[in-house]
């Protein structure tokens, strides 16, 4: 699927929040742990006007039983958007799979998995729509 299908306003909405990770990490530069990252995201998005949630839980629904069993959305910003963050050498494919789950159990569509340990952040994004 193409971001062209994605609605105009969460493109915008995504392309807004990646410029607050570009502003955290020219801040903080690469090399922590991915709490520091998720921390300092999550409140310049709090700030800057958005509705956030921080380790939103996500239930497993498996044969009509909701299973709660930790899943947990790194960052959920306006109820439609999945942002995962990491602090790894590099992204493997199981992170691009661990996100497009989420999207799938969250009935999202767009996710960002955003790795800050990169020394020029636009390296470490991926945009994933389902």
């Amino acid at each position: 699927m193409s971001f062209a299908s994605i609605d105009q306003g969460l493109n915008l909405l995504s392309n807004e929040i990646i410029g607050l990770a570009i502003k955290v990490h020219k801040a903080l530069g690469p090399g922590l742990l991915e709490s520091s990252y998720k921390e300092c995201l999550f409140y310049e998005i709090i700030n800057n006007g958005y509705f956030a949630e921080k380790e939103k839980a996500l239930p497993l629904v498996y044969d009509k039983i909701k299973l709660d069993i930790g899943y947990r959305l790194d960052i959920l910003v306006e109820n439609n958007l999945v942002i995962e963050i990491k602090s790894v050498d590099a992204l493997s494919d199981i992170h691009t799979a661990q996100v497009l789950t989420y999207l799938k159990l969250s009935g999202n569509r767009l996710g960002l998995l955003i790795n800050f340990n990169v020394t020029l952040l636009k390296n470490g994004i991926k945009r994933l729509v389902v």
